[in-house]
């Protein structure tokens, strides 16, 4: 399995915090992690509140664990409650079922990485995670999911 380099968390978190600015967005904090969701990179600007690093950091969590974006794992915890209470639980309160974070899919589809962004809306955040991967070249599930559907392929984690 192939994870995404530093340079490229670097260049990802740097094209998020630039839109933004270009936005002006409130102070952001943005984590880009390796499959399994060791830490590769974060940064947390000026002015971010407390507990930042755990809320960007749950957000890709619940990415990779659940196999869909955090706005999706939201979706899933408001259908399901007693199930996403359990793994919530069992992940040690790991996942924060909010929208932002975001898996990262390399040319080929392959899952490299996830990024999560906090600091703005829900909307603004997972709006930004994708600008972010865009930005470096490297796709987001619904990326893929729609060449899947050109081509008559459904995502299984979808």
């Amino acid at each position: 399995m192939t994870a995404i380099t530093l340079a490229q968390a670097d260049r990802l978190i740097d094209a998020i915090l630039a839109r933004g600015a270009e936005l002006d967005c409130r102070p952001l904090s943005v984590i880009v992690v390796e499959p399994g969701c060791k830490v590769k990179a974060f940064k947390k600007e000026d002015g971010s509140s407390m507990i930042r690093f755990e809320m960007a950091y749950g957000k890709a969590y619940a990415a990779l664990a659940m196999g869909r974006s955090s706005k999706l794992v939201k979706v899933r915890a408001e259908e399901k409650p007693i199930f996403m209470r359990y793994l919530i639980a069992a992940t040690d309160e790991q996942i924060f079922p909010e929208g932002g974070g975001l898996q990262i899919r390399d040319a080929a589809g392959e899952v490299i990485g996830a990024v999560g962004v906090t600091g703005d809306t829900e909307e603004r955040d997972e709006e930004l995670a994708a600008h972010g991967i865009h930005a470096i070249g490297l796709k987001t599930d619904e990326d893929c999911a729609a060449i899947g559907r050109r081509r008559g392929i459904r995502l299984t984690n979808r």
